[in-house]
Formats: C-alpha cells, sequence, structure tokens
C-alpha cells in the first residue's frame, strides 16, 4: 500500500482565494452603502438622509450576501483534491 502524504496538500487553492477576494469585496461595498447620512451642524437632523432604504434594507443584505459568499469559498472543496 503506498503511503500517501497529506502535508503538501493545501487546503485553499488559488479559486477559494479569488472567491474569497470577491466575497470580502462585496462586504466592503455593503459597508461603504451603509456609510454616510451625517450633518456637521448637530442641531439640523435630517431623517431622510439618515433612515433612507439604501442604509436600512439594500446595504446590510448586500453585506449578508457578502458574508455568505466569503464562507462558500471557505468551505469549497476543489473536484481534483478529492479524497482518493
Amino acid at each position: 500500500m503506498a503511503k500517501q502524504n497529506h502535508f503538501n496538500d493545501m487546503p485553499f487553492t488559488g479559486v477559494n482565494y479569488k472567491l474569497l477576494l470577491i466575497g470580502l469585496a462585496v462586504v466592503v461595498v455593503g459597508f461603504l452603502l451603509m456609510a454616510g447620512g451625517g450633518n456637521g451642524d448637530p442641531n439640523n437632523f435630517d431623517e431622510s438622509a439618515i433612515f433612507s432604504p439604501r442604509r436600512i434594507t439594500i446595504a446590510p443584505i448586500v453585506t449578508l450576501a457578502g458574508y455568505l459568499f466569503v464562507v462558500y469559498a471557505i468551505l469549497k472543496k476543489d473536484k481534483g483534491n478529492a479524497a482518493q
């Protein structure tokens, strides 16, 4: 029986790293969508800028999708490196 060497097997492939970078970019875009809405004048409150649908609905969905994509990128196995 041939001795299998598992020390040279890398857990991530190039595809995993590319998917991970894409997921992280989506997370960053989600946080950028949440940013802003501040006002320099403390006596002036602009409710429409702070509680806009972009910041309340779209940005958290984009961020959550990015995190889920990162988890997928971490868990994705390469078909060529399956157990033999």
